[in-house]
């Protein structure tokens, strides 16, 4: 049984847990003023964001009814 299961759910959640710790831990040491440290945080904010797009993209929607069998409700 593994600890953290990996599919295509879970890796966009630890990358927002990361980027949510990471403001966290800056703003309480101050070091949110420094410019590398924002220009880090918002890249990885942009790459989130990224995959969140793309994922939304590739994700497909799944119908109750196939398309090649119509089914009659008439009765």
């Amino acid at each position: 049984m593994k600890l953290i299961p990996i599919n295509k759910d879970t890796i966009p959640l630890i990358l927002a847990t990361v980027i949510v710790f990471g403001f966290f831990i800056g703003g309480m040491f101050e070091v949110l003023d420094y410019f590398i440290v924002k220009a880090v945080l918002i890249l990885s904010f942009c790459s989130l964001f990224g995959l969140a797009l793309f994922f939304a993209a590739k994700n497909n929607a799944k119908k109750n009814h196939p398309e090649d069998i119509p089914q009659d409700d008439s009765h």
